[in-house]
């Protein structure tokens, strides 16, 4: 493993130029940054695998958010007093910074704060969908995506009568796109998960921006799952929107981010009415403010927004492509390991192509439930998640009713992956 050099902070965190190598990152420094994973869980230390539901956070998060509510707390956008203007520059850089992150050409103007990527998500069916779509439309959906990216079209659509169809998946857990072509004629948009988080799937998002343009539809895209494990480039990827959240990107829950572009930004009604969404309120009515604070109505999550600046601060300063990379390798070492030691008794769901796929292995063990593998596995300190993962449409498409689900992040490595394959084997033995 590589190491970092001795100008390393006092609290393990790491600044740009002592980023880990790109081969390998010091999975026992890094963990020095995360308080949680230094406890115990039933007489054993904690084993965190369940990333993709939330990442733990490290302490130049923690650090960000209590500086701010310890010396600048203030309301942002309306003190013209010190801390009111300091608490509102750090808001707007934290805004900047998340920006620059997924490449988003102007920051200022198309980084919108939302309470989560589920928020996000419904703030596009909220404003563009509503005026946007009707009887006779067309949404296009796959059938990899969370619930938030299909619940906010299906209540929509009960009010507007448009129809809903879907992109299917394979027996590999992969889009089938030939019949793309038919599927796009007369929609208006396209709704498609980066990363499923069930399968780990990492979805050609480019390819289908590019043929729903073609057809002119808009994208939304849901990096929930791709954002924190992978460089993003949203000019790169072809979409109009995307979605994501502060909490599985090692930042605090409550606020989350939606990306549109400037342009059609600028069309949108706001989505809530109420205090800093305006520019002006008369008896007759009102007139909106500008964005992409339109969309930001009342008091936003500052002391989250500021942690989630930290997050992107952090995630920036180790490198995304070695996060990628990191993952790669605990994913291609998991399957191999899944493989020997358990065979045929373990079905993993998703792509076997370790670069093809995230950091997350859905599998099911033998016949046992996977809420009862997840709660042995809990005896030995492994945190596992077990359920449907807001994803139902695919749990049918899989036929079956849940799984159980490791999920990586950076503070992952080898050792967790024997620490789950053993406790396995004690779940299969206690079931017989």
């Amino acid at each position: 493993m590589a190491e970092l050099t001795d100008s390393t902070s006092r609290s393990g965190r790491i600044e740009p130029a002592e980023a880990p190598n790109c081969d390998s990152l010091d999975v026992a420094l890094l963990r020095k940054d995360f308080p949680l994973l230094g406890i115990e869980v039933h007489g054993h230390p904690i084993c965190y695998l369940d990333s993709a539901s939330s990442s733990q956070r490290p302490i130049a998060v923690l650090d960000a958010m209590r500086n701010y509510e310890e010396t600048t707390h203030a309301n942002v956008h309306r003190g013209v007093y010190a801390i009111a203007e300091e608490a509102t520059a750090r808001f707007e850089t934290a805004r900047m910074k998340i920006g620059a992150f997924i490449g988003a050409p102007n920051p200022g103007r198309e980084i919108v704060f939302t309470k989560n990527a589920t928020e996000a998500i419904n703030l596009v069916a909220g404003t563009w969908g509503r005026a946007n779509l009707g009887e006779g439309d067309v949404v296009v959906l796959t059938e990899m995506e969370h619930h938030a990216n299909i619940v906010p079209w299906h209540m929509l659509a009960s009010e507007r009568r448009f129809t809903i169809r879907w992109i299917p998946i394979d027996d590999r857990g992969e889009l089938i796109l030939d019949d793309l072509d038919r599927l796009l004629e007369g929609a208006k948009l396209v709704g498609v998960t980066c990363m499923s988080n069930v399968l780990g799937t990492l979805n050609p998002v480019a390819e289908i921006s590019s043929a729903a343009h073609g057809a002119g539809a808009l994208v939304i895209a849901d990096g929930a799952q791709s954002v924190p494990h992978q460089v993003t480039d949203v000019v790169a990827l072809g979409v109009d929107f995307m979605a994501f959240s502060a909490h599985k990107m090692l930042g605090p829950t409550g606020v989350g981010v939606l990306w549109g572009r400037e342009a059609i930004l600028e069309e949108l009604p706001p989505f809530l009415g109420g205090g800093e969404m305006i520019l002006d309120v008369r008896k007759d009515g009102f007139t909106p403010n500008d964005i992409p604070w339109r969309f930001e109505a009342g008091t936003p999550p500052i002391t989250e927004a500021i942690g989630m600046g930290a997050a992107v601060d952090y995630l920036t300063a180790v490198g995304m492509d070695r996060v990628r990379a990191h993952e790669i390798s605990l994913s291609s070492a998991a399957l191999a390991l899944f493989e020997e030691r358990f065979g045929d008794d373990l079905r993993i769901f998703g792509p076997r192509e370790p670069s093809a796929r995230g950091g997350v292995i859905s599998f099911a063990y033998r016949d046992i439930h996977p809420h009862d593998i997840s709660q042995v596995l809990d005896e030995y300190g492994i945190c596992v998640r077990a359920g449907h993962h807001c994803a139902k449409p695919l749990m049918r498409r899989l036929g079956v009713s849940a799984t159980a689900r490791a999920s990586f992040a950076l503070y992952n490595d080898g050792s967790d992956l024997v620490r789950l394959a053993d406790a396995l084997e004690h779940a299969g033995a206690f079931f017989g």
